[in-house]
């Protein structure tokens, strides 16, 4: 009997060692398990990782090919246009000398002979330009700092709307409302037989300018760090002496930059100018009288010329002119907003 409660009791410790060792056993391939699932998982994730890295790259470095692909296919358009211009420009010097087509004072293709003074063109451009610049600078530039400066938001909401809503006005619409309205009045203001004038131009060139500088002065002026302001009020400054002494100066590279791009788009202008402004391509001596510019006259007489004649090829050097006025233009813009960003430094 003792013999059998021994041999029990000792089966029961080999069972209960062998239940441990199972147990044990069991845990041990858990966590090695669990182990592999997790060195799994993080394999996963790194494959993920990796591939997503992978993309990122790849769709960084096509995106940046096709960017530089653009770049230089605008550059060679541009290029290419350039090099057509002056081929077809250059071409009317073996009729005229270039000297003969940049100080002649008569443009009349139709006479005989045949007269490319581009002088009467480049002044009426001019003219258009100076009437339109004294017109819309100060009113743009004033608009601007009543917008950001001045008015209560609500008016400064409906303003910027009224301001977006000019800019999408066709030129050919200004041009018919001057023919219809502003012809009439500048002919009975100052007692003209014609109100078809290099002043009836400009106004109106001066209108679609205004757009663009008030919108380019107005984010200047509002990009400014509120500091300058507050600065400007705590040493005991007004609010407008802290406007045109402080704001403005701060501001003044990017109404500069403003002003420049309503230059060029008064002397870029050719539909409004070409029905208000007379056509007639003489000198003028003053805003009163008709005039002609020399997109005017590409814009009027393409139309009418015989492929490779004298009077075609006299229109592209007109352009080649245009195109170096501008140039200049662009040149005198960059040096005074290097000089104005260098004093405001």
């Amino acid at each position: 009997m003792k013999q059998q409660m021994f041999s029990l009791k000792k089966r029961k410790k080999v069972f209960n060692w062998q239940e441990q060792a199972s147990t044990e056993h069991l845990l041990n391939d858990k966590n090695v398990y669990s182990e592999e699932k997790e060195l799994e998982t993080r394999t996963l994730t790194h494959e993920k990782s990796l591939k997503s890295n992978y993309k990122k790259r790849l769709s960084e470095y096509m995106i940046e090919k096709v960017i530089f692909i653009l770049g230089i296919v605008s550059v060679l358009i541009l290029a290419l246009i350039f090099i057509f211009l002056i081929r077809s420009g250059i071409s009317l010097f073996q009729t005229m000398t270039i000297g003969e087509f940049l100080t002649g004072t008569s443009w009349s293709p139709r006479s005989t002979p045949q007269r490319f003074g581009v002088i009467p063109l480049v002044l009426g451009t001019l003219w258009i330009t100076a009437g339109a610049i004294l017109i819309s600078v100060p009113i743009g530039i004033g608009s601007a700092i009543f917008i950001s400066e001045v008015a209560p938001p609500k008016i400064r909401t409906s303003l910027k709307v009224i301001i977006e809503f000019l800019s999408a006005i066709p030129s050919v619409v200004l041009g018919f409302l001057g023919i219809v309205v502003l012809s009439n009045w500048v002919r009975l203001s100052f007692n003209l037989s014609s109100g078809f004038t290099l002043l009836t131009g400009s106004i109106l060139v001066a209108f679609m300018s205004l757009p663009t500088i008030i919108s380019v002065s107005d984010d200047a002026i509002t990009a400014l760090p509120k500091e300058y302001r507050e600065a400007s009020l705590a040493l005991g400054a007004t609010r407008f002496e802290t406007i045109f002494h402080v704001l403005v100066p701060a501001a003044s590279s990017g109404i500069i930059a403003g002003v420049m791009l309503g230059i060029g788009r008064a002397i870029g202008e050719t539909m409004t100018v070409l029905m208000v402004t007379g056509n007639a391509a003489r000198i003028p001596t003053s805003l009163l009288q008709s005039g002609r510019t020399m997109t005017a006259t590409i814009a009027s007489e393409m139309g009418d010329t015989v492929r490779q004649s004298a009077h075609y090829h006299s229109l592209f050097a007109v352009g080649i002119v245009l195109l170096m006025m501008t140039s200049v233009i662009n040149l005198i813009a960059d040096y005074v907003l290097q000089k104005a960003r260098k004093g405001g430094e």
